[in-house]
């Protein structure tokens, strides 16, 4: 392995409240290291007597907490036994009423007997370090802990149990026996080693290009599941937009009058639309005339549509088409994105021809009425293609990770080059070995010191 942490780093036992930070029914407080045990029984005392220190592991105790020489509470004692638990290290979890200042005398209480603070994703890196979890299983429990919705915690569920790094794994596999043998037969040239065939090669190399490019191109598909989509709600004033930002919300969280130019900025929220989150920019009109605090909202308008992954783009069937409507339609040529002809409860005075052409998908609805919403629904995931995704499928979790998949496309693509040009092994190789070792670094085996700290900085303080 690429990284090298300080024996002093893991030497330390650590400990953090693995609970929210809100009244509950229970707060628990982790701790985990070599003296994890010794520490805890400082601080718990037992009902039957015996010190947690004679506790074997997968054991539970009842018992009190005491902070000084005086019980706080009642508690749980729970003690897990290296290398069989999470952190591959011996681990006590204490389980105490949720108040706030209980969970928090507790933990004081637990650093009084030698523990220290752990830092943000320490309990999973240490997980990492020991050997009980890959880096992308380790991503995995970072996107449970955000799942959204029904795919992203099938998708966080798989990146957990493995199923990326298998597939990963196959590919790796194949790239590390064909290199083994190129070099062997590179280096050895007199010993009866089998030579590896120019067909053979060329095989395996394009059974990895095609893998690598299949996980690169699924990235974006499972991302929208997985992590939601950017959102923006344009249109010109009055069209309708705050009313669909209201329907899609489930709630009034944006204004909504007649008068024109009441969104002047840009309103945000996420909501769940099906298993897709999507983080909603009500945006400001588009208008001529607009003062000069509007066309500052009217700019970022316009910059939302060049930055949103899906943009909705509300027509007001009501009125005729006019230049503003003219020119969000060029606007979004070419882009992602759904027109919503609203208002159909009123009489229509404008034909929509002109937006049924310019966009892949558009649909009449009337944003009033919460009646619509599957239609828009339906709509969103057809644009996205959400019904072909396969949330349970293997899939890449996170940008790092499709960025080492990428790098390792380009090291086979450039070996299939070679070795089609008449190249010897040897420079075959090089190419080969390099692949390798960005799919390591994806897995976490050749990770360096600031990659790995970088992601699980990104951690909460008690996972």
């Amino acid at each position: 392995m690429v990284y090298k942490f300080g024996d002093e780093d893991m030497a330390k036992t650590i400990a953090a409240v693995s609970t929210g930070n809100a009244v509950g029914g229970i707060g628990v407080i982790r701790i985990s290291g070599d003296n994890a045990i010794a520490v805890a029984a400082k601080v718990f005392s037992a009902a039957d007597g015996k010190p947690l220190t004679e506790v074997e592991g997968y054991r539970a105790k009842f018992g009190k907490i005491i902070s000084g020489s005086e019980p706080i509470d009642e508690a749980v004692a729970l003690v897990f036994r290296a290398p069989k638990s999470y952190t591959g290290e011996d681990v006590v979890e204490l389980s105490v009423h949720g108040g706030l200042y209980i969970v928090q005398k507790t933990l004081e209480a637990v650093f009084d007997a030698g523990a220290a603070p752990a830092e943000a994703g320490e309990f999973t890196k240490r997980a990492f370090l020991n050997g009980k979890i890959d880096l992308a299983q380790a991503e995995g429990v970072a996107n449970m802990i955000s799942a959204g919705g029904e795919a992203a915690v099938k998708a966080s569920m798989n990146l957990i149990d493995g199923a990326l790094s298998r597939r990963i794994g196959r590919v790796l596999q194949n790239l590390l026996d064909s290199s083994a043998l190129m070099g062997a037969w590179v280096d050895y040239p007199d010993e009866e080693i089998p030579e590896l065939g120019n067909d053979e090669l060329e095989k395996t190399l394009s059974s990895a290009k095609s893998e690598l490019q299949s996980l690169i191109s699924e990235y974006d598909n499972g991302l929208v599941m997985t992590q939601g989509i950017d959102t923006a709600i344009v249109g010109k004033p009055n069209a309708g937009k705050s009313t669909l930002m209201n329907l899609l919300s489930g709630r009034e969280k944006s204004i909504v009058t007649d008068i024109e130019g009441t969104t002047r900025d840009i309103v945000e929220g996420s909501v769940r639309l099906g298993d897709i989150v999507l983080h909603l920019n009500d945006t400001a009109g588009l208008r001529d005339g607009a003062d000069e605090v509007e066309k500052i909202g009217i700019e970022r308008t316009l910059e939302k549509i060049d930055s949103a992954g899906l943009i909705i783009a509300v027509f007001d069937v009501s009125r005729p088409l006019d230049e503003n409507d003219k020119k969000l339609i060029e606007k979004c040529r070419g882009k992602k994105a759904l027109a919503v002809v609203n208002k159909v409860d009123l009489s229509a005075d404008t034909s929509v021809e002109e937006v049924e052409k310019a966009f892949e998908k558009t649909i009449y609805i009337s944003a009033k009425d919460e009646n619509y919403l599957a239609a828009v629904k339906d709509a969103v995931y057809d644009i996205l293609g959400a019904e072909n995704i396969d949330s349970g499928a293997p899939m890449l979790a996170n940008a790092r990770q499709k960025e080492c998949c990428k790098a390792a496309l380009r090291y086979v693509d450039e070996a299939l080059c070679a070795l089609q040009a008449g190249m010897t092994f040897d420079a075959v190789n090089v190419m080969i070995d390099s692949a390798a070792d960005e799919l390591l670094t994806l897995t976490g085996k050749k990770a360096t010191v600031e990659v790995v700290n970088n992601i699980f900085s990104k951690f909460c303080v008690g996972k």
